[in-house]
């Protein structure tokens, strides 16, 4: 890990609108330096950079971080290697390649600090599998950001990050919290984020599920907003307050008591007037792949492992996987016999 006065050599996996207001956070503090990996707006961002309009930042057209890819960077055997590498990137490990292959040319063996900004439960146990000596930090985001149009970023929701170490057991506590703090103050230095240490990683994953797993999927399938499925007659009476008091008590049946306002708090997260499309029902209208199973189904299992009765959570999850399979038809990954001729 770089010294706290030097700047850390990070590696952004994602340049949608989250990665890139991640990006800028660091970068304005003059603690990192930031390679960019841009996938579809790859051309807009290398080009002319980053036009944002931001709750945060203000206005900021053309910019650019240290360095802007399209693919995942070879760690150097001379010596040029990353501190971090931040994964903004959206966790679908039902489609290929799976995060740990994405990022291994990379990684660095007991160096390589691997940041998870994504959403969802459990998402560390395949990267401590493959890395069993590097440390993972989990990242819960909260933040409302989108991009309109390839390279041009529209924050509405302030950033606020909770950074915490996932628990390796081949590592020392000590070492991988004081990798937590050190990637904590780096983000934090610019002053225009909130940046805080998260020593109840678990809970804070739970009490964010509360909304990911219900709300955020429920709005994807009825393609509804978070202020019109509130004033959609029974919307959330039948559909959403009872899925949220499914994963609260998963939650509570994992051991993280969640407050008793926590269904309320994040059915009124948004504005109601903001109408604000959530990250999977942005993508079920772009045609992207949807988060489900880390979302949905691995807390879902988890609570049916725990002897805890989810049946909201079980039909949302098939739908959400039916939805996928859709878009994988689409994009060519499953195939299907030809249609029939019935015609007489």
């Amino acid at each position: 890990m770089a010294d706290v006065k030097s700047k850390a050599s990070v590696l952004l996996v994602g340049g949608g609108s989250v990665g890139a207001i991640a990006a800028l956070n660091l970068e304005i503090g003059e603690q990192a330096a930031v390679t960019i990996v841009c996938r579809s707006n790859f051309n807009a961002v290398s080009q002319g950079g980053y036009n944002i309009k931001s709750c945060d930042h203000g206005k900021i057209n053309n910019w650019k971080p240290t360095k802007v890819l399209n693919t995942i960077p070879e760690a150097s055997s001379e010596g040029s290697t990353f501190d971090y590498i931040v994964c903004v990137t959206k966790n679908v490990p039902d489609v290929p390649p799976v995060l740990s292959d994405l990022i291994r040319p990379a990684v660095v063996s007991g160096k390589t600090v691997i940041v998870l900004i994504q959403n969802g439960l459990n998402i560390e146990k395949p990267l401590i599998a493959a890395y069993p000596q590097n440390i993972v930090l989990s990242g819960v985001s909260l933040i409302g950001a989108n991009e309109p149009l390839s390279g041009h970023i529209e924050q509405d929701f302030p950033d606020t990050l909770f950074i915490g170490a996932f628990a390796n057991p081949n590592l020392s506590l000590e070492v991988q919290k004081a990798a937590a703090e050190d990637f904590v103050q780096r983000y934090s230095a610019g002053g225009k984020t909130q940046c805080s240490l998260d020593t109840r990683v678990d809970w804070t994953r739970w009490r964010k599920l509360v909304y990911n797993s219900c709300l955020n999927s429920i709005c994807a399938i009825t393609d509804l907003d978070t202020g019109r499925i509130r004033l959609a007659d029974d919307a959330v009476a039948q559909l959403v307050r009872p899925a949220m008091l499914e994963i609260v008590a998963a939650a509570k049946a994992a051991g993280h008591e969640l407050p008793a306002t926590v269904v309320d708090d994040m059915i009124e997260m948004d504005p109601l007037d903001m109408y604000l499309p959530p990250s999977m029902l942005s993508d079920t209208r772009k045609g992207n792949f949807i988060e489900f199973e880390n979302i949905l189904g691995e807390p879902l299992r988890e609570g049916e492992r725990m002897g805890v009765p989810m049946p909201t959570l079980r039909v949302l999850y098939y739908l959400c996987q039916a939805i996928q399979w859709k878009n994988k038809e689409l994009k060519g990954l499953v195939s299907i016999p030809p249609k029939g001729n019935y015609v007489t």
